[in-house]
This record gives structure tokens, sequence and C-alpha cells, in this order.
């Protein structure tokens, strides 16, 4: 008799595995989208966006709103070896600053992470910085000389281009 169960409970698992399966291949049918095209989409969706979110401290953590943060970017474009030009204006804290940035992005297969390692930022300092760009959002992780933290928001086109909030 346990034999039985068991077999029907195997088949039982099969059947709805089967069903669970096929939407996803269906899904799936479609063709991926080629590098050429995601690079393309990622120049299109970057290029005069402004990243606007917050940014953490590690071991700064409090019952504080979060620290503002705004990067507006101008033309973003394709270099050579994974690089990347970015025409940028930096705001977060009492800094505010605009100049060229050649970064890397690297892909995580429809996903691009914008990576810099130890790079000094004229006015700013140096930082390694690992962020991914997705549906419009951006998260990640940032580190300084002695410090880093989180940051996250959203991949915005609005009009408004003033500094962020002070709180």
């Amino acid at each position: 008799m346990i034999r039985v169960v068991a077999l029907f409970f195997a088949s039982l698992l099969w059947i709805a595995s089967v069903a669970v399966a096929q939407p996803a291949a269906e899904k799936n049918d479609k063709a991926a989208p080629s590098q050429e095209e995601l690079e393309k989409q990622f120049a299109e969706t970057m290029s005069g966006a402004t990243l606007v979110g917050n940014f953490t401290i590690a071991g700064m953590e409090s019952d504080k709103p979060l620290k503002p943060e705004r990067y507006t970017l101008g033309k973003v474009s394709k270099l050579k070896n994974g690089y990347w030009q970015f025409e940028t204006r930096i705001q977060y804290g009492e800094h505010d600053v605009k100049l060229p940035l050649a970064l890397e992005v690297k892909w995580s297969g429809d996903t691009p992470m914008i990576t810099l390692t130890d790079v000094t930022i004229p006015g700013l300092g140096t930082y390694t910085s690992r962020v991914l760009v997705y549906r419009n959002q951006y998260a990640g992780t940032w580190s300084g000389s002695n410090h880093g933290g989180h940051l996250f928001g959203k991949v915005t086109r609005d009009t408004d281009k003033a500094a962020p909030e002070k709180k």
C-alpha cells in the first residue's frame, strides 16, 4: 500500500512539474536580444536620464531619513574594451560635480553592471562601486577610502534637474 501511495505522489509531482514547465518554455521561445541590441538599449536608456535615489553609509544606520543622491547624465556611449563614456553631473551631500567618466560596463545576461575599481573622481575622491541597472531601477554597493555602503533608486527622465532636497 505504501508503494502505491508513493507511486501516486511521484506521478502527481511529475504531472505538476510538466504543467508548470510548459508555460515557462513557451515564454522562452522569444529570441533573446543580441548583445548589440542590449547595448543600444542601454545607451538609449541612460543618455539624458537622471538616476535619483539614496545611499547608505555602513555602520551609520539610524532612524534619520536616507541620504539623497542624484546622477544627471548627458550622452552615454560605448567606447571599446567594455568601457562606456558617461557625461555626468554627480550630486550628493554638499557635492555637485560635472565631468565625463569612462566606466567599465559588464553584462550578466541582459543586465548591465557599471563598475569602477579604485577610480579617482576629481573633486570627490577615490571610489569602488558595482551598480546594476534593470527596468529603470538601479542598485549597488560603493566604497571610498575608509567607508562604504549601498545605493539604489530609479532611472528617470524628469525635467527637474534641481539638486536633491536636503533633509
